[in-house]
């Protein structure tokens, strides 16, 4: 029965990750068609709203929660994983990630109500904190105790920060493209 929980944890996950992924990104496009004429921002932002809200409340929300049932699930069959450190600092990434998901909605209730707080550069920065998470919580549960910590906060500081440089290369690429 565990291998089932986990296999559906795993399917989970990845459908609550890809809707994270996609939310930030429809938040980017969202705000970049307040720029538009009137006539097109409202039709575009409208738009945005309903597909931002059925992406989150039929696929993103509903996978975060299977995700964590099927975590519990599994903690409830094998609870000695509980003793082990890497569980302990992969639930702390995951409380992370939780936090990130209700930020989003937070986003989507704000733009749905016509505040837009963040430009379309800060989301994209956004949008790889998510990154972050995946790759910190798929290296613990991959490596589990193998893992060097100080190898690994190097290597998660390496990742954020060539994350943050490819957003801005390719800020200054779409800035050179609209200016032709």
């Amino acid at each position: 029965m565990y291998l089932y929980i986990k296999s559906i944890h795993i399917i989970f996950v990845v459908c609550w990750m890809a809707g994270l992924f996609y939310i930030v990104r429809l938040f980017i496009y969202h705000t970049e068609a307040q720029l538009r004429p009137e006539n097109e921002r409202k039709i575009l932002s409208a738009q945005f709203e309903v597909m931002e809200s059925k992406l989150m409340n039929i696929i993103t929300a509903p996978a975060m929660v299977l995700t964590l049932l099927a975590g519990i699930g599994m903690v409830w069959i094998n609870s000695a994983l509980l003793t082990q450190s890497w569980l302990i600092i992969k639930l702390c990434f995951v409380a992370g990630l939780i936090a990130y998901h209700i930020i989003c909605q937070k986003m989507m209730q704000q733009m749905r109500n016509g505040i837009y707080k963040w430009s379309s550069t800060q989301l994209r920065l956004w949008n790889e904190v998510a990154t972050l998470f995946l790759f910190a919580i798929v290296f613990l549960v991959v490596l589990r105790s193998a893992l060097n910590w100080i190898y690994g906060v190097v290597g998660l500081v390496a990742i954020a920060m060539m994350l943050m440089i490819a957003v801005k290369i390719y800020k200054r690429y779409r800035t050179k493209k609209n200016n032709r």
